[in-house]
């Protein structure tokens, strides 16, 4: 059995309530890695920049400066992230992939964990949406979550569906790393901070500064994470997998398609891919520059939506965030 099979097994034998699962299936996923995008933390902090209008005094968490409503939405936000990086888990087991009986036993008992867990976290965060009694706030949240599902289908991919290239898509590699980008990330920040805003009251119109404040900071913090294992002095290690759709790739695959004959190897599995070389390759090409403009170009557009809200911690901390990826 796996480490994550074992970890997980412990999960379900012992009896904890549901946010304590989700706390735990999180650490797991996440490994104390410092780059974790917390959706939810960002959710809060919009609703305390934004403020509440026209709310019941017993919907307020004064302590917080939240409504108890828009804390259930950043809970079901981590979540329903959560669990679609659990469902992502699952591992495609193609005939004679193995052979012996029980290596195929503990793949399968794996598959189902994670098939299981992933579909606990999601069912959990249905519940707790729809107890917040808002029609178009479900609204919202189901797109987000059909756009996590659209993600997973879009471009090529090898049998384990990890994301390749397509030829056609880098013609216009920033088009095609936005497209990407949103329906897996920026859609359901966008959307749960337009809900976060819907839930406290406020107009469309600041409600679409929110959408666009979301998805603009998804896309910046994506930048940021696809440009680790480019910097120096980074923690990747020569020669291990990155992400082939992260933009330094795509923008040098439009400055070089030549490069699609070493990706190219990976249609089968992203594993038989070079990726030492492929690393060489970008990194004495355009894609790292092209990448840090990227950053700062949706890092400056989250910043201007930010402008809109009045002068408050909240609005500090997440600017400080903001400014904190461009010095990564």
């Amino acid at each position: 059995m796996t480490h994550f099979e074992m970890n997980t097994q412990y999960i379900l034998d012992i009896q904890i309530s549901d946010h304590a699962a989700y706390f735990c299936c999180r650490s797991l996923l996440y490994n104390g890695r410092s780059n974790m995008q917390a959706w939810g933390l960002i959710v809060l902090l919009i609703s305390k920049a934004a403020g509440q209008l026209n709310v019941e005094e017993m919907e307020e968490d004064k302590a917080a400066g939240v409504l108890h409503s828009q804390r259930a939405l950043a809970e079901v936000t981590e979540m329903i992230r959560t669990s679609h990086l659990v469902h992502k888990a699952m591992v495609n087991i193609c005939s004679g992939m193995y052979p012996e009986a029980a290596t195929l036993n503990d793949m399968a008992f794996g598959n189902k964990i994670a098939l299981l867990s992933g579909d606990y976290l999601l069912a959990n965060s249905c519940v707790e949406l729809a107890s917040l009694r808002n029609q178009e706030l479900v609204e919202l949240i189901s797109g987000a979550v059909r756009d996590l599902a659209e993600g997973e289908f879009v471009g090529r991919r090898d049998q384990q569906n990890n994301p390749l290239p397509s030829p056609q898509g880098v013609c216009d590699a920033a088009q095609d790393w936005t497209h990407r980008n949103v329906l897996s990330a920026g859609s359901l920040l966008g959307r749960a901070c337009q809900g976060t805003l819907k839930l406290a009251g406020h107009g469309r119109e600041l409600q679409e500064q929110g959408y666009n404040f979301g998805k603009h900071l998804a896309l910046a913090w994506q930048a940021c994470v696809d440009l680790e294992p480019f910097i120096p002095g980074s923690q990747y290690v020569s020669g291990s997998l990155f992400n082939l759709t992260s933009a330094p790739v795509l923008f040098h695959l439009q400055h070089d398609p030549s490069l699609f004959n070493e990706i190219d190897k990976g249609l089968d599995s992203i594993q038989n891919v070079d990726y030492e070389k492929v690393h060489s390759i970008v990194s004495k090409g355009p894609g790292i520059s092209l990448t840090k403009q990227l950053q700062k170009d949706h890092s400056q557009k989250a910043m201007e939506v930010l402008q809109v809200f009045q002068e408050n911690d909240a609005r500090t901390a997440l600017c400080n965030i903001i400014v904190a990826m461009g010095d990564y």
